[in-house]
């Protein structure tokens, strides 16, 4: 197998691993480039999987500073870039959910590396620590601090596919229709928005929105005072999770995942930041 053949058995597993990492579609991009320019150069590896993962993730880790430099500028909450595809049956085993990615952007760059390979890949701590270069036991106490930030802030309940693809369409329905008392029905009184428009696209303001009475109201108003020409509107899986796709004609104008708990939506992450969609399939 020549070496391009050898990147491509192994890429979407690297772009995978890098996009956990990061968060970012773009930048994951880049460091796959990155990779390949690394890995074009060399000749007799042993074990190219191995050694691609590994110049990867060291690659994301040293790409992480920049991304943590772009956040502290960034104009409002920022929300993770969507992974679009279309609904499957078949869950892919390593997909995050937008939910869980957003704790992950609160671990150090270290501890995320280390979740996302372990507890997500299924990476043996010992592998983790070679990945990394670091020995067992301090890759032991990163899991484990990893772990149990992860646990302690990811969502309570994860509903089944089925039901959460009927509350969206609820909630859509609702918002793009502006029938408050159908959208009320459906957020639950503690729900909380997250608008990542980046200061380029209409938004929720500067800073997540809490409870469902300020909440709906917001997004109604929004509607009616802004409305959206030819909104259409497309049901995809987001990062593993059905969500909705918002077009305005041919583009992409908002994806929305949301966190649901019984019949109710408990957080809404709402992205129309277009730097952020220029990478969704629609």
């Amino acid at each position: 197998m020549n070496p391009t053949e050898e990147f491509l058995e192994h890429r979407e597993l690297l772009f995978s691993i890098v996009y956990n990492v990061l968060g970012s579609v773009a930048d994951t991009e880049d460091v796959l480039q990155e990779t390949w320019l690394a890995w074009s150069g060399r000749s007799g590896v042993q074990n190219p999987r191995a050694y691609l993962v590994r110049v990867a993730v060291n690659a994301a880790l040293a790409r992480r500073t920049s991304i943590s430099r772009r956040k502290e500028e960034y104009v409002g909450p920022w929300l993770p870039e969507p992974v679009v595809t279309p609904i499957d049956p078949v869950e892919r085993s390593e997909a995050v959910s937008l939910a869980v990615l957003v704790v992950l952007e609160t671990l150090s760059p270290l501890e995320r590396a280390v979740f996302v390979l372990h507890e997500v890949f299924g990476y043996q701590l010992t592998e983790v620590a070679e990945i990394l270069g670091r020995t067992p036991a301090a890759v032991r106490q990163l899991a484990h601090r990893a772990r149990e930030h992860v646990q302690a802030r990811r969502p309570r309940f994860v509903a089944d596919p089925q039901v959460r693809l009927e509350v969206t369409q609820r909630f859509v329905d609702a918002v793009v229709g502006g029938d408050l008392d159908a959208l009320l029905e459906v957020l639950a009184p503690d729900v909380t928005l997250w608008a990542d428009g980046g200061g380029k696209a209409r938004a929720a303001g500067l800073h997540p929105v809490l409870g469902r009475d300020r909440i709906g109201p917001l997004l109604i108003g929004d509607r009616v005072r802004r409305p959206v020409p030819s909104l259409d509107v497309r049901y995809r899986r987001v990062n593993g999770d059905p969500s909705a796709l918002l077009l305005s004609g041919d583009t992409p104008f908002a994806v929305v995942v949301l966190d649901v708990e019984g019949n109710q939506v408990t957080g809404i992450y709402a992205i129309t930041n277009p730097d952020k969609l220029t990478h969704v399939e629609i």
